[in-house]
């Protein structure tokens, strides 16, 4: 039975992408700083599948004989995720979304207005910056906290006991609502849930959600029309919008998505599937945080996870494992960066390219596997 196994690791990028200097991105390279300036760091599970030959790095042994590697390059404007997940399903964007500093007043209103609320905040910053600076205010008024970053997103943070976990989830539904039909193109509204009591204690949970536009046809759509169960792991779900996805499985943490890849992946199916999953914490807790030593953890527990799963990749199987996005924990500022991203096969031969490639990978391995 055919089955795929295509994995985003979230902001994984290599450097390089032509048009970084357009982004303020010059010389930006996630993996390529990590590995020159984090002593001993190794990948041996990645080196396996060509990740040492994609950045040009000595001592990687020799890859698996049935890996094949490439650079791929984005061709839509933008570096957030939405944009990037898009691409990589042959969806690239013609017209590129929103950004703001602050939201305009009128649309601010009408969203407090409908929530039944009043804000704190409607500026740029990180999520972790921004409970330092507002998170004591929210608890002692109630008063969700609205933000934005460099990405085309709408951001509301509210701790989940004081306002409530439900709330949150449908003041973010009326955001969605608001902007869409207001034409105001921001790729997605995120609910950012928190605990604590204290700027020392508070903690973002796992019950974030992701409201996102509608993306245009997808090759999920293809595969779902052509009987492909489409299964969606990680964020992925709320990413494309449920569209074209069949199944979907959200997690708190890249552990939490490992371990659901594997219980999927040995899972006995009927039908041909597709696995699409994203393993967020690369980018969240550490990229947009510049820890690299967190970051370059990060990648050595994925790559432990990842040597005990390839032996269950078998002939017929196809293995992608790819990026969205950088986000260069020694750039300045704390927002993704515009870089090329790699990609590793096991499956079928892939090629530097466009990131749409990854979609037409896909579904040639349902209709005429490699």
């Amino acid at each position: 039975m055919p089955r795929v196994l295509c994995l985003v690791l979230d902001s994984v990028g290599c450097g390089n992408a032509p048009d970084a200097a357009n982004y303020g991105d010059a010389g930006a390279d996630t993996l390529g700083h990590l590995f020159s300036r984090i002593p001993g760091l190794a990948l041996p599970s990645l080196a396996q599948l060509g990740l040492y030959q994609v950045l040009g790095l000595p001592d990687g042994g020799t890859p698996h004989p049935a890996a094949t590697w490439a650079r791929l390059t984005e061709e839509s404007a933008g570096k957030d995720t939405t944009t990037g997940h898009w691409e990589l399903m042959g969806c690239a964007l013609d017209e590129p979304f929103a950004y703001f500093e602050t939201f305009p007043a009128d649309f601010l209103t009408e969203l407090e207005n409908r929530g039944g609320v009043k804000f704190l905040g409607n500026y740029a910053a990180s999520g972790t910056d921004i409970l330092t600076q507002l998170g004591t205010e929210h608890l002692l008024t109630g008063k969700p906290i609205l933000y934005t970053s460099a990405d085309s997103v709408l951001q509301i943070a509210a701790h989940e006991e004081i306002f409530g976990l439900e709330r949150l989830w449908a003041l973010c539904k009326t955001a969605r609502t608001l902007l869409d039909e207001r034409g105001i193109r921001v790729g997605r509204v995120i609910a950012r849930p928190f605990l604590g009591r204290s700027p020392a204690d508070f903690k973002r949970t796992g019950n974030r959600h992701d409201y996102s536009l509608m993306p245009g046809e997808t090759v999920l759509n293809r595969l779902q029309a052509a009987g492909v169960t489409t299964i969606g792991v990680g964020k992925i779900s709320d990413i494309f919008a449920d569209s074209g996805i069949t199944e979907s499985y959200p997690t708190s943490s890249n552990a939490h998505g490992m371990a659901e890849i594997e219980r999927l992946w040995e899972t006995p199916r009927e039908a041909p599937h597709l696995i699409f999953a994203n393993l967020v914490d690369f980018d969240s807790l550490y990229g947009h945080r510049r820890d690299p030593a967190g970051y370059a953890q990060c990648l050595r527990e994925f790559d432990h996870w990842l040597g005990t799963f390839l032996p269950k990749v078998h002939p017929g199987d196809l293995l992608l494992i790819t990026a969205d996005h950088g986000n260069d924990p020694y750039h300045a500022g704390t927002d993704h960066t515009r870089e090329q991203v790699p990609v590793l096969c096991l499956g079928r031969v892939v090629s530097d390219g466009p990131f749409s490639q990854v979609a037409d990978w896909i579904a040639q391995h349902f209709i005429t596997p490699a």
